[in-house]
C-alpha cells in the first residue's frame, strides 16, 4: 500500500496568512513551487500517494490565519495522511542569518527521525547551512496533525545567498526533501 504524504505549501498567495518577503520575493510563491516539485517527484514514485494543501498558485485557504492553518490540518487529518510536510521560508531582521532547519513537535519521535533525514539530504543537495532539527510544540500544524509532521524552513528569504538558492534552485530543494524521505524509509531511487 502506498505511503500517503500530505504536502502543505505554507501561506497564502495574498490576503490572510501571507508569508515573509525578502528581496522582492514572496514566501508563498516559493513554497508553492517547491511543494509542487516535491509532489511531482513523489507521484512519479509508486510507493507514495500525495496531496497538496494548495493546488493552484492563487488558491487561498481560509479567511484568517487560524482558519487557513485549520484547513491545512483538517485536509491532512481527514484524508488521512501517513505523514505531513509543511514547507516554509524563514526570515530574520538580521540579514546575515541564514541556513535551513526543520521543526518537529517533540524530540525522539518518528517526525524527528524523518526531519533529520530530510534536513541532511536537502542541505547536501542545495548547499545551505544546517541549522538542525528543532522542537517547537507551539506550531499549529505540528500540534494538531494526527500523523508524524515536520515543518521545513527551506532557507532565509531575508539573506542574499539563501534567497538566490530559493529563487533559482526550487527543484533542488524539492529533490533534497524527496531524497530525505527515501532515506527515512530505506528506499532506493526508483529505476
Amino acid at each position: 500500500m502506498a505511503i500517503k504524504i500530505f504536502i502543505d505549501q505554507g501561506h497564502n498567495p495574498q490576503g490572510v496568512n501571507g508569508g515573509a518577503v525578502g528581496f522582492g520575493y514572496r514566501e508563498q510563491d516559493i513554497t508553492y513551487q517547491v511543494g509542487m516539485y516535491l509532489a511531482d517527484l513523489l507521484r512519479a514514485d509508486d510507493r507514495f500517494e500525495v496531496r497538496t494543501s494548495r493546488n493552484t498558485p492563487d488558491e487561498v485557504l481560509g479567511t484568517s490565519n487560524a482558519t487557513s492553518l485549520a484547513a491545512r490540518v483538517n485536509a491532512a487529518n481527514s484524508w488521512p495522511a501517513d505523514y505531513f510536510i509543511s514547507i516554509h521560508c524563514n526570515a530574520n531582521v538580521n540579514p546575515a542569518i541564514n541556513g535551513s532547519e526543520v521543526y518537529v513537535y517533540r524530540e525522539g519521535s518518528e517526525a524527528a527521525a524523518l526531519a533529520r533525514q530530510v534536513l541532511d539530504a536537502m542541505v547536501a543537495q542545495v548547499g545551505t547551512k544546517d541549522n538542525g532539527v528543532r522542537v517547537n510544540s507551539s506550531l499549529y500544524v505540528l500540534r494538531r496533525t494526527r500523523m508524524p509532521a515536520i515543518l521545513v524552513e527551506l532557507a532565509y528569504i531575508t539573506n542574499a545567498e539563501d534567497v538566490e538558492k530559493l529563487v533559482n534552485d526550487q527543484y533542488g530543494f524539492a529533490y533534497g526533501i524527496y531524497l530525505g524521505i527515501l532515506q527515512y524509509f530505506g528506499f532506493s531511487l526508483p529505476t
